[in-house]
Protein backbone atom coordinates (compact mmCIF):
# COMPACT_ATOMS: atom_id res chain seq x y z
CA UNK A 1 0.00 0.00 0.00
CA UNK A 2 3.07 2.18 0.98
CA UNK A 3 3.89 1.85 -2.64
CA UNK A 4 0.75 2.90 -4.26
CA UNK A 5 0.79 5.92 -2.14
CA UNK A 6 4.12 6.89 -3.07
CA UNK A 7 3.22 6.61 -6.69
CA UNK A 8 0.23 7.96 -7.10
CA UNK A 9 1.12 11.11 -5.03
CA UNK A 10 5.00 11.81 -7.17
CA UNK A 11 2.24 11.08 -9.96
CA UNK A 12 -0.32 13.67 -8.97
CA UNK A 13 2.31 16.01 -7.75
CA UNK A 14 3.76 15.93 -11.65
CA UNK A 15 0.48 16.49 -13.20
CA UNK A 16 -0.41 19.52 -10.76
CA UNK A 17 3.22 20.95 -11.79
CA UNK A 18 2.56 20.38 -15.15
CA UNK A 19 -0.53 22.49 -15.18
CA UNK A 20 1.24 25.34 -13.66
CA UNK A 21 4.24 25.15 -16.18
CA UNK A 22 1.37 25.43 -19.31
CA UNK A 23 -0.24 28.25 -17.21
CA UNK A 24 3.14 30.19 -17.06
CA UNK A 25 3.76 29.21 -20.59
CA UNK A 26 0.64 31.38 -21.75
CA UNK A 27 1.60 34.43 -19.86
CA UNK A 28 5.03 34.55 -22.07
CA UNK A 29 3.77 33.71 -25.63
CA UNK A 30 5.71 36.62 -27.03
CA UNK A 31 8.53 35.64 -26.18
CA UNK A 32 9.42 32.09 -28.07
CA UNK A 33 12.34 31.38 -25.82
CA UNK A 34 11.12 31.28 -23.08
CA UNK A 35 7.62 29.45 -24.48
CA UNK A 36 10.07 26.52 -25.87
CA UNK A 37 11.69 26.05 -22.05
CA UNK A 38 8.18 25.93 -20.55
CA UNK A 39 7.06 23.96 -23.45
CA UNK A 40 9.44 21.19 -22.74
CA UNK A 41 9.56 21.10 -19.00
CA UNK A 42 5.90 20.77 -18.99
CA UNK A 43 6.22 18.04 -21.80
CA UNK A 44 8.73 16.47 -19.06
CA UNK A 45 6.93 16.63 -15.99
CA UNK A 46 3.83 15.35 -17.91
CA UNK A 47 6.03 12.24 -19.20
CA UNK A 48 7.23 11.64 -15.73
CA UNK A 49 3.63 11.76 -14.17
CA UNK A 50 2.17 9.53 -16.32
CA UNK A 51 5.00 6.72 -16.64
CA UNK A 52 4.98 7.11 -12.73
CA UNK A 53 1.23 5.99 -12.35
CA UNK A 54 1.73 3.66 -15.26
CA UNK A 55 4.81 1.23 -14.02
CA UNK A 56 4.71 2.64 -10.64
CA UNK A 57 7.86 2.59 -8.15
CA UNK A 58 6.18 -0.75 -7.23
CA UNK A 59 3.77 -3.17 -8.71
CA UNK A 60 0.83 -2.24 -6.49
CA UNK A 61 1.59 1.45 -7.76
CA UNK A 62 0.83 0.84 -11.15
CA UNK A 63 -3.02 2.57 -12.14
CA UNK A 64 -2.91 -0.05 -15.41
CA UNK A 65 -1.19 -3.13 -12.94
CA UNK A 66 1.04 -3.05 -15.24
CA UNK A 67 -0.29 -4.87 -17.79
CA UNK A 68 1.57 -4.98 -21.42
CA UNK A 69 -1.04 -3.03 -23.30
CA UNK A 70 -1.84 -0.78 -20.85
CA UNK A 71 1.92 -0.05 -20.18
CA UNK A 72 2.65 0.52 -24.23
CA UNK A 73 -0.54 2.66 -24.49
CA UNK A 74 0.52 5.31 -21.43
CA UNK A 75 4.04 5.28 -22.58
CA UNK A 76 2.48 6.75 -25.63
CA UNK A 77 0.74 9.33 -23.94
CA UNK A 78 3.65 10.06 -22.10
CA UNK A 79 6.22 10.73 -25.01
CA UNK A 80 3.97 11.99 -27.16
CA UNK A 81 3.96 15.74 -26.14
CA UNK A 82 7.37 15.50 -26.00
CA UNK A 83 8.04 14.17 -29.62
CA UNK A 84 5.45 16.61 -31.27
CA UNK A 85 7.26 19.41 -29.59
CA UNK A 86 10.60 18.57 -30.82
CA UNK A 87 9.13 17.74 -34.45
CA UNK A 88 7.22 20.69 -34.73
CA UNK A 89 10.65 23.15 -33.17
CA UNK A 90 12.39 21.64 -36.40
CA UNK A 91 9.78 21.42 -39.14
CA UNK A 92 7.87 23.88 -40.37
CA UNK A 93 3.90 23.21 -41.73
CA UNK A 94 4.91 25.28 -45.11
CA UNK A 95 7.07 23.06 -47.43
CA UNK A 96 8.03 24.66 -50.87
CA UNK A 97 8.08 20.79 -52.67
CA UNK A 98 5.10 18.42 -52.60
CA UNK A 99 6.77 15.76 -50.70
CA UNK A 100 7.27 17.78 -48.00
CA UNK A 101 3.66 18.80 -47.91
CA UNK A 102 2.31 15.61 -48.19
CA UNK A 103 4.76 14.26 -45.20
CA UNK A 104 3.47 17.07 -43.00
CA UNK A 105 0.05 16.48 -43.63
CA UNK A 106 0.68 12.76 -42.88
CA UNK A 107 2.16 13.86 -39.48
CA UNK A 108 -0.99 16.08 -39.02
CA UNK A 109 -3.34 13.00 -39.20
CA UNK A 110 -0.91 11.34 -36.76
CA UNK A 111 -0.32 13.66 -34.27
CA UNK A 112 -4.17 13.85 -34.10
CA UNK A 113 -5.05 10.18 -34.08
CA UNK A 114 -2.23 8.40 -31.94
CA UNK A 115 -2.73 10.35 -29.06
CA UNK A 116 -6.47 9.88 -28.52
CA UNK A 117 -6.49 6.27 -29.56
CA UNK A 118 -3.13 5.60 -27.47
CA UNK A 119 -5.18 7.42 -24.25
CA UNK A 120 -8.07 5.81 -24.70
CA UNK A 121 -6.88 1.96 -24.67
CA UNK A 122 -4.77 3.73 -21.61
CA UNK A 123 -7.92 5.19 -19.77
CA UNK A 124 -9.82 1.73 -20.61
CA UNK A 125 -7.15 -0.19 -19.03
CA UNK A 126 -7.31 1.74 -16.04
CA UNK A 127 -10.72 1.34 -15.42
CA UNK A 128 -10.63 -2.45 -16.42
CA UNK A 129 -7.09 -3.09 -13.68
CA UNK A 130 -9.72 -1.74 -10.98
CA UNK A 131 -6.37 -0.59 -8.86
CA UNK A 132 -8.03 3.15 -8.84
CA UNK A 133 -11.24 2.90 -6.80
CA UNK A 134 -14.29 3.61 -8.29
CA UNK A 135 -15.87 5.29 -9.93
CA UNK A 136 -12.35 7.15 -10.37
CA UNK A 137 -11.15 4.55 -12.20
CA UNK A 138 -12.64 6.14 -15.15
CA UNK A 139 -11.59 9.71 -14.85
CA UNK A 140 -9.28 9.32 -17.05
CA UNK A 141 -11.45 8.48 -19.90
CA UNK A 142 -14.05 11.44 -18.62
CA UNK A 143 -11.59 13.50 -19.07
CA UNK A 144 -10.38 12.01 -22.66
CA UNK A 145 -14.13 12.28 -23.42
CA UNK A 146 -14.50 15.79 -22.46
CA UNK A 147 -11.18 16.86 -24.23
CA UNK A 148 -12.43 15.16 -27.59
CA UNK A 149 -15.73 16.83 -27.72
CA UNK A 150 -14.17 20.35 -27.13
CA UNK A 151 -11.86 19.23 -30.29
CA UNK A 152 -14.49 17.85 -32.18
CA UNK A 153 -17.25 21.13 -31.64
CA UNK A 154 -14.95 23.83 -33.27
CA UNK A 155 -14.12 21.55 -36.43
CA UNK A 156 -18.16 21.20 -37.32
CA UNK A 157 -18.90 24.60 -36.33
CA UNK A 158 -16.14 26.07 -38.52
CA UNK A 159 -18.08 23.37 -41.02
CA UNK A 160 -21.75 24.32 -40.84
CA UNK A 161 -21.58 28.02 -39.31
CA UNK A 162 -18.14 29.64 -39.68
CA UNK A 163 -19.26 32.91 -38.76
CA UNK A 164 -20.19 31.68 -35.44
CA UNK A 165 -17.28 30.33 -35.09
CA UNK A 166 -15.46 33.17 -35.32
CA UNK A 167 -17.81 34.47 -32.72
CA UNK A 168 -16.77 32.01 -30.24
CA UNK A 169 -13.32 32.02 -30.38
CA UNK A 170 -12.79 32.92 -27.26
CA UNK A 171 -15.21 30.92 -25.21
CA UNK A 172 -13.73 28.01 -27.62
CA UNK A 173 -9.99 28.74 -26.67
CA UNK A 174 -11.21 29.06 -22.59
CA UNK A 175 -12.91 25.59 -23.15
CA UNK A 176 -9.86 24.22 -24.86
CA UNK A 177 -7.93 25.29 -21.96
CA UNK A 178 -10.45 23.87 -19.16
CA UNK A 179 -10.25 20.70 -20.88
CA UNK A 180 -6.31 20.49 -20.62
CA UNK A 181 -6.46 21.75 -16.83
CA UNK A 182 -8.85 18.91 -16.05
CA UNK A 183 -6.32 16.26 -17.95
CA UNK A 184 -3.43 17.82 -15.48
CA UNK A 185 -4.11 19.72 -12.38
CA UNK A 186 -7.69 17.63 -12.48
CA UNK A 187 -6.13 13.90 -12.76
CA UNK A 188 -3.22 15.52 -10.82
CA UNK A 189 -5.22 16.68 -7.56
CA UNK A 190 -7.68 13.36 -7.52
CA UNK A 191 -4.31 11.33 -7.88
CA UNK A 192 -2.92 12.83 -4.31
CA UNK A 193 -6.21 13.11 -2.49
CA UNK A 194 -6.42 9.27 -3.68
CA UNK A 195 -3.34 8.49 -2.25
CA UNK A 196 -3.93 10.61 0.77
CA UNK A 197 -6.94 8.62 1.48
CA UNK A 198 -5.25 5.19 0.64
CA UNK A 199 -2.78 6.59 3.52
CA UNK A 200 -5.84 7.16 6.42
CA UNK A 201 -6.89 3.14 6.14
CA UNK A 202 -9.54 3.44 3.59
CA UNK A 203 -8.39 0.31 2.04
CA UNK A 204 -11.70 -1.08 1.29
CA UNK A 205 -12.51 1.77 -1.34
CA UNK A 206 -10.07 -0.16 -3.44
CA UNK A 207 -11.98 -2.91 -5.71
CA UNK A 208 -10.93 -6.71 -5.58
CA UNK A 209 -13.10 -7.95 -7.89
CA UNK A 210 -11.98 -9.54 -11.23
CA UNK A 211 -11.48 -7.02 -14.22
CA UNK A 212 -14.53 -6.03 -16.52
Amino acid sequence: MHGRRLSWRIGGIGLIACGVVAILRGSVLGIPIAGTVLSLLADALWAAAILVLAFGLHREGSVVARRPLGLAAAAIVALWPAVATVVNLLTTPIDSTAAGSDAWLSWVYISIVLPVLAGLIAAVQVGRAQVVPRPWNWAPLWVLAAQVALWVLPQLLGIAAPSTLLQMVGLLSALSTLGFLAGTLGLGILAVVLASRAGAGTVAVFSSSAPE
